[in-house]
C-alpha cells in the first residue's frame, strides 16, 4: 500500500511527536499503571482524538489509514498510548451510523474538542467473547431506562466521560435481547472500580463498572431496543482492526532492536550463523506478511468495501505475528533480551491475541465466512 504525500507528512509528524513526548514517559507509566491525561490532551491538539468525527460536526473527518498510520508509529514505543489514537471510535462510529441526528449534535461537537475520553462497555465477568452471554439488564420506566449489572475490562473506563453500554431489554437469551445506551459519567448508581493490575499496557487502564438503578434518558437509546448487537459487531470491526496496527509496529519494533543487538554482537563484515539468519529473515516475513494483510483490510474499510472477515484475519494474524517477534526477538537477545524494553514488548504483544475477541474467536469467526454459502448471483448474471 502506497502512502499520499500528506499521509507521508502526517507519519513523520507522529514520528517526531512520539520521540519528544511519548518516549520519555512509556516506561513510567508501565511501572504506575498511570493514564497518562496529558497524553488524551496532546493527541486532541493532533486531531488524533476525534479522528473520526465529520467536519460538520466540527471533526477532522479522519478515516481507518490515518488511525493506524498514527497506531503502528506509536505503538513501537508505547502501545498503550498508540491505544488512545482513535480510541473515541468505538463512541463516535456508532453515533455517526446508528445515532439519531439529535444524538449526534449532542456529543459529536464536544468529541471534536478533543478533551474528551470515551469507552464502550460489553464484557462481563461471565461473558466475555460472547456478546449473547451478558445479563447487565435495562428496564424501561417511563422516560427512562434503569439499568442494573457489572461490566468488566472496560478500557479507559477509569477516565471515560461517555460510555456505550451493551444491556439486555428483553427476557430473550438471544443477541436479539441486547440494545445499546449512552451513558454519561456522574449518573447516580454509575461506579468505577479499581484499575486492573495487568501483564502489558498497563496504562491502557481497565477497569469494572458498576450499574446500580442507574437512570438514563429514553432518548440515550442507540438504533431500537434489540439491536445493540449490530453496534457491537460493526465497532468490533474497527477495534480488530486498530489493535492489528498495533501489533505490527510492536513486532517492528522487536525486530529492530533485534538487528541492532545482532550487529553489535556481529560487527564490520561478521556474519551470524546461518541458522540466526533464517530466524531473522522468518521474522522479517512475518512483519511484511501481517503490515501487508492489515494495509489490505484498511483499504477495503476506506473504500468502503465489505472487510468483517478480513478485520479478524488481520487481527488474528498480526496479534500472532507480535506475540512470535517479540518473543523470539528475547530469545535470539538473551539475557539483554530478557532485562531490555523488548521484554516489555513482549508483555505488551499477549493482549492482542485476547481483547476484541480472542484469536481463537477470530478463527470461527473467519471459518464461518468461507463456508458460508455465496450470495446468489444478481438476475440475468452468471455466477463466477
Amino acid at each position: 500500500m502506497s502512502f499520499t504525500e500528506e499521509q507521508i507528512a502526517f507519519r513523520e509528524s507522529v514520528r517526531k511527536m512520539v520521540a519528544r513526548h511519548v518516549a520519555p514517559i512509556a516506561a513510567e507509566m508501565d511501572e504506575t499503571d498511570r493514564f497518562p491525561l496529558e497524553i488524551v490532551k496532546l493527541f486532541g491538539e493532533m486531531g488524533l482524538m476525534q479522528l473520526w468525527v465529520p467536519e460538520q460536526y466540527g471533526g477532522p473527518n479522519g478515516n481507518l489509514t490515518m488511525m493506524c498510520i498514527a497506531r503502528e508509529e506509536i505503538s513501537k514505543v508505547s502501545p498503550a498510548c498508540a491505544s488512545i489514537a482513535g480510541l473515541n471510535t468505538m463512541f463516535i462510529m456508532p453515533l455517526i451510523h446508528f445515532g439519531s441526528e439529535e444524538q449526534r449534535k449532542k456529543y459529536l461537537p464536544i468529541i471534536a474538542r478533543g478533551g474528551v475520553v470515551t469507552a464502550i462497555a460489553i464484557s462481563e465477568p461471565q461473558a466475555g467473547s460472547d456478546v449473547t452471554a451478558i445479563n447487565t439488564r435495562a428496564k424501561r420506566d417511563g422516560d427512562c431506562y434503569v439499568l442494573n449489572g457489572r461490566k468488566q475490562w472496560c478500557s479507559y473506563g477509569v477516565a471515560a466521560d461517555y460510555i456505550v453500554v451493551m444491556a439486555r431489554t428483553s427476557d430473550s437469551s438471544s443477541a436479539d435481547g441486547i440494545s445499546a445506551f449512552i451513558v454519561e459519567k456522574g449518573r447516580p448508581g454509575f461506579r468505577v472500580g479499581a484499575v486492573d493490575h495487568k501483564l502489558g499496557i498497563r496504562s491502557s487502564n481497565t477497569v469494572e463498572l458498576f450499574l446500580k438503578d442507574v437512570h438514563i434518558p429514553a432518548n440515550n437509546l442507540l438504533m431500537k431496543e434489540g439491536e445493540g448487537k449490530k453496534v457491537a459487531m460493526m465497532t468490533l470491526d474497527l477495534g480488530r482492526t486498530a489493535i492489528a496496527a498495533l501489533s505490527v509496529g510492536m513486532a517492528q519494533r522487536a525486530l529492530d532492536e533485534c538487528v541492532k543487538y545482532l550487529q553489535r554482537r556481529f560487527p564490520g563484515k561478521q556474519q551470524p550463523g546461518q541458522t540466526l539468519q533464517f530466524r531473522l529473515a522468518d521474522m522479517e516475513m512475518q512483519v511484511a506478511s501481517a503490515r501487508e494483510t492489515l494495509h489490505h483490510t484498511v483499504n477495503l474499510r476506506d473504500s468502503s468495501v465489505p472487510f468483517s472477515k478480513e478485520s479478524a484475519i488481520s487481527k488474528c494474524l498480526c496479534g500472532d505475528v507480535a506475540m512470535s517477534v517479540s518473543s523470539q526477538a528475547v530469545s535470539l537477545m538473551g539475557s539483554y533480551g530478557y532485562t531490555s524494553e523488548i521484554a516489555k514488548i513482549m508483555r505488551d504483544a499477549k493482549i492482542m491475541q485476547i481483547y476484541e475477541g480472542t484469536n481463537q474467536i477470530q478463527r470461527l469467526v473467519i471459518s464461518r465466512a468461507i463456508l458460508s454459502p455465496a450470495p446468489a448471483p444478481a438476475p440475468g448474471k452468471k455466477a463466477a
